[in-house]
This record gives C-alpha cells, sequence and structure tokens, in this order.
C-alpha cells in the first residue's frame, strides 16, 4: 500500500512540472509578431489576441514592439520576427534593394493613414490655409506618417521649403515629446496619443490625415518567402485569427472594442479607447478584408514617389500575396 501511494506522489509531482501533464499550451506554436508601433489603430490584432483567437489556432503570440518600421522589417529578415506588421513602403524598399529574399505582404489590416493633425490651439473652423508659412513635425524621411502627409499639403498648395516648414528628421516614438517640449507650430499623431494630448490640453485635433489621403493600403503584415513556402498552416492560422477579429469589430459596440484593447493599452482609460475606436471606425480605417487590392497598391507607390523614395515600382504579384486571405474569407 506504501508502495502504492509512494506510486501515485511521484506521478502527482512529475505532472506538476514544466512540459509534463499534458497541459493545453503544449500545443500551441509560438509565433513571434514585431510590429512597428503600439497603437490602436492596430485595435483587430489586439482584438484577436485579448479574445483568444489565435490560442483557437493553436498560436501562442508574442508581440514585440520595435518602434520603427525598418526595426520591425530588419528582425523579420534576420528570422528573429515570424512575422512583422509593418507600412508596405518598408516591403517595396526591401525589394528595390534587389534581396532575393524580400518579405511578402499576405494580409492588410489598414487602410488610411492613421494619424491625426494636432494643433496648439482648437480650431472649430480648421483650414489647411492655416499651416501657411508655420512648422509641422512630419516623422522620419521614407516614413509612410511623413510621405502621406507631404501628399496632402500638396493637395492643399503647401510646399515644404515654400510656404511650410516641415521637420522629417524626428522618429516616430519622440514625435509627441517633441511637439510637447515646445517644437513645431503642429504635428501628427496616432492614436491614443492624439486624444490623450487633447484631454489634458496639451494639443488639439483639428484633422484627419487618413480622411484627406484617401485609402492606401497603410499597414499589413509580412512573411518571408520561407515561412510561405514551409509554414503554410501557421500563415493561415495567424491570417484566419486576424480575419475573425475583422469581423467581430464590425457588429462589437465601442465599449467591447474598448474592453478587448485595454489589456494591450494599460495606461489608457476604457473612455479614451471608446473615443479613438469610434474615431477610426466612423472614418472607415480598419479592413473588412485581408486582401489588398492593386489600385490601393497603385496609390501607395503614387504617394512613395511623390514623396521622391521611390526608385523604381514592383509589380503587385511580386511584393502581395492574396492566396492566404482569399482562402479565408471564401471560408
Amino acid at each position: 500500500m506504501k508502495k502504492v501511494f509512494i506510486i501515485l506522489i511521484c506521478c502527482l509531482m512529475l505532472s506538476l512540472l514544466p512540459g509534463c501533464g499534458g497541459g493545453q499550451d503544449e500545443a500551441l506554436i509560438k509565433v513571434e509578431l514585431h510590429e512597428v508601433t503600439r497603437s490602436v489603430f492596430y485595435a483587430p490584432q489586439y482584438v484577436a489576441s485579448t479574445l483568444g483567437f489565435f490560442e483557437d489556432e493553436g498560436l501562442d503570440l508574442n508581440i514585440v514592439t520595435s518602434g520603427d518600421s525598418n526595426k520591425a522589417m530588419t528582425a523579420l529578415l534576420a528570422g528573429q520576427a515570424d512575422i512583422c506588421l509593418a507600412g508596405p513602403e518598408t516591403g517595396v524598399f526591401v525589394y528595390n534593394e534587389g534581396r532575393e529574399d524580400a518579405p511578402v505582404c499576405i494580409g492588410q489590416l489598414t487602410k488610411r493613414d492613421g494619424s491625426f493633425l494636432i494643433a496648439r490651439e482648437p480650431a472649430d473652423n480648421f483650414s489647411w490655409s492655416e499651416l501657411e508659412n508655420k512648422t509641422i513635425i512630419g516623422g522620419r524621411r521614407g516614413g509612410m506618417p511623413l510621405m502621406t502627409l507631404l501628399y496632402v499639403l500638396n493637395q492643399h498648395g503647401l510646399v515644404p521649403g515654400e510656404n511650410i516648414t516641415v521637420i522629417d528628421s524626428i522618429q516616430f516614438p519622440l514625435m509627441a515629446g517633441a511637439f510637447e517640449g515646445g517644437e513645431g507650430d503642429y504635428v501628427t499623431l496616432f492614436e491614443p496619443t492624439a486624444t490623450e494630448f487633447q484631454n489634458a490640453g496639451k494639443g488639439y485635433i483639428v484633422a484627419n490625415i487618413g480622411l484627406e489621403s484617401g485609402e492606401v493600403p497603410y499597414t499589413c503584415f509580412f512573411a518571408s518567402p520561407d515561412s510561405i513556402e514551409n509554414e503554410p498552416e501557421l500563415i493561415e492560422a495567424f491570417l484566419r485569427a486576424v480575419y475573425r477579429a475583422q469581423q467581430w469589430i464590425q457588429t462589437a459596440t465601442d465599449e467591447e472594442i474598448a474592453e478587448a484593447m485595454q489589456p494591450h493599452f494599460p495606461d489608457t482609460s476604457i473612455e479614451s479607447l471608446m473615443i479613438v475606436a469610434r474615431s477610426y471606425r466612423e472614418t472607415d480605417s480598419w479592413k473588412t478584408e485581408l486582401e489588398m487590392f492593386e489600385s490601393d497598391y497603385n496609390r501607395l507607390l503614387d504617394i512613395i514617389d511623390f514623396a521622391g523614395e521611390l526608385s523604381a515600382r514592383p509589380p503587385f504579384e511580386a511584393l502581395i500575396d492574396n492566396s492566404f486571405a482569399q482562402k479565408i474569407q471564401a471560408e
């Protein structure tokens, strides 16, 4: 009897050891995702994480915030990330460098610029002419926020170096701090920073850059050609979870979206997250499908070209793989 008791105790102890006991997490495949920044703009991704959509697909997702699209893409190229979320312009630049292992866009998350123009004083009837002879912090050279801004400014007759000054030397994560520190008359900020600035009286939202620029494939998921060939099930599972979140957001309330995002924004109130969720939905900024359309891709290239950053126009088929998206959307 004593032997039986000892055996039972030993079995119990073994079952509690890491990797033993047949726990549910054993079957989950670890996936490393590198994002450019932490922003409510990427809401479907966070919703899928919080609501367990990735786990339902057998994935254990770890999200790393790189702080820069080049850093996110570099992590993917170096094999440190399985998937990266970045602006498709980064993929264009890598492709134009002539790399044989240039990453491919496998799914689109947002379809507009997600930034807002912030002024130092409120403006009930804002006019773009108010920016004449003023200074605006626009982001780093070659980044999508700056290139979209330049595209929009041109539509309103504003030309850097002639009738407006655009600061293009400040990295994305440092733009809010630079503006708060007194640099520039205007700045472009993503949510929830834009709303938090306004609530704190540090600045005031006067325009939506995304509405001004029109639809453009602003943010998408990239994977390496090797992963697409050798791990298609992983990519399909990842995108299926994102697509499920895209569909969920369409019928969820602002409060439900805010609650699903808050674990990824612990320092932001539910009320602020509700405001920005409503804002991005009202401006139709989130994709409702994963597929990227060629007409939007061409507009992206036009914006990059206008900014003087496009050395060649990569063929749509070379940089975009819609096969996973189309399969999932047809299910």
